[in-house]
């Protein structure tokens, strides 16, 4: 078995792997402006068949440039994937489609559902003449663990993966049997706060802030992260908005309950939050009472977050809680480095407090570690991470078969 690394690879976005030129696993693009895509471009790369871990960006981004040609592969994912990766490339046509640098169009968006095979998890299926099997990940809604079996070699494509529970969903117990695993490290080398302690801090801050009169923003990611902040404050009765793509993703996966931990609870959070039309200058009244509203982006480059900081930045009273991590270079980052941020192509300062909050969705250096104790014998090919070589390091110390192959790799398994 080969495997060629074309993103992901000591780098986190656009992640993509090919097995034996025949099956593909996953194809992303990045969110920086411009995106980057995956090493071999898609009129290079004619898969038999693909199988998508997940409906995040930068595992589904340019999937759709894969079905301009005459050869369209089938794509294999659970429904929620499904529905989350048209959502997002409708979205990236809505911001880039009269841009060269959009790789396809709406003709091969449709094409999407020409071409998809759904499954649920541990159902076992052919993709390209191998085995395959998905596996819950616990990471978002829909999200897997990939088993790709040829008979001779079982290889375990963890996705992205989180071993601690959160409201939306439940930590991955799933340890298939393998020889090779492709190990996601986003936080290799980082110990999550525990999450209740997150949880608490986070809602005491903002319920002081309301007390006080101040608005609180909440930068949040669309899928997962969006869902996540909305169950938190409908537990602790937080008085809140959404808006931005989050609501209509959270509409998408209230009609996928069996991918959820708590339907029931996710039900009463939506009902809980008072959804945003934006019309009438509705952002900007909202930004004067005191409200949590939970927006898109989550790095403040883009989305209704545009309008909401501007509006609360000047008084110290209000507060902006960033809820996931700040890639390098974006405005969230800026914002929690400097105490500036680019908005609209304007450097403002910010005199709101501004607080970040570990809600990860991914696991910490112990949950990898956990996680992995059970492929003690397996091949483990480190990659999604800014530090994937030092965390195989590590591995080889503790006595693995570890690696971190570069991008555009070939390793022979």
């Amino acid at each position: 078995m080969e495997i060629r690394f074309l993103g992901g690879a000591r780098e986190v976005g656009r992640s993509a792997l090919v097995i034996d030129d025949s099956l593909l696993l996953d194809y992303g693009s990045t969110a920086d402006a411009p995106p980057q895509f995956p090493v071999e471009p898609p009129r290079e790369i004619t898969p038999d068949a693909v199988v998508v871990s997940h409906g995040h960006l930068d595992h589904v981004g340019a999937l759709p440039a894969l079905l301009s040609g005459d050869d369209r592969p089938s794509i294999h994912w659970t429904p929620p994937t499904r529905e989350l990766t048209r959502r997002l490339a409708e979205d990236t046509l809505k911001l880039h489609g009269n841009s060269p640098q959009c790789p396809f169009g709406r003709e091969e968006l449709k094409r999407l559902d020409e071409v998809s095979v759904p499954h649920g998890y541990r159902e076992q299926f052919t993709a390209a003449g191998y085995r395959v099997t998905l596996f819950d990940a616990g990471h978002i809604p829909g999200s897997a663990h990939v088993l790709v079996d040829d008979g001779d070699t079982r290889l375990l494509y963890t996705g992205d993966f989180h071993t601690d529970d959160q409201r939306i969903v439940a930590g991955t117990t799933a340890r298939p049997d393998a020889d090779v695993v492709v190990c996601e490290s986003t936080y290799a080398d980082v110990e999550h706060e525990d999450r209740q302690t997150v949880e608490q801090r986070f809602t005491e801050s903002v319920q002081t802030t309301l007390w006080e009169g101040g608005t609180v923003v909440v930068p949040a990611f669309a899928i997962g992260r969006t869902q996540e902040m909305l169950l938190v404050c409908a537990a602790a009765d937080v008085p809140c908005y959404v808006d931005g793509m989050g609501t209509e993703v959270t509409a998408t996966l209230r009609q996928y309950p069996e991918y959820v931990r708590d339907p029931d609870a996710l039900d009463r959070a939506a009902g809980h939050a008072r959804e945003v039309t934006g019309r009438d200058g509705q952002r900007e009244r909202i930004a004067d009472q005191p409200v949590a509203v939970v927006t898109t982006s989550g790095m403040l480059s883009g989305g209704p977050a545009m309008t909401y900081v501007p509006a609360v930045r000047a008084n110290p009273t209000n507060k902006i809680t960033l809820t996931g991590y700040q890639v390098a270079g974006t405005p969230g980052r800026e914002l929690l480095e400097t105490g500036s941020a680019e908005i609209d192509g304007r450097v403002v300062r910010v005199s709101a407090r501004v607080e970040q909050y570990g809600f990860s969705a991914h696991a910490d250096e112990s949950g990898l570690r956990s996680f992995l104790d059970a492929y003690e014998d397996a091949t483990v090919l480190v990659n999604h991470g800014d530090s994937c070589a030092q965390f195989a390091d590590r591995l080889r110390v503790d006595g693995y078969d570890a690696a971190a192959p570069e991008l555009g790799e070939t390793v022979t398994v």
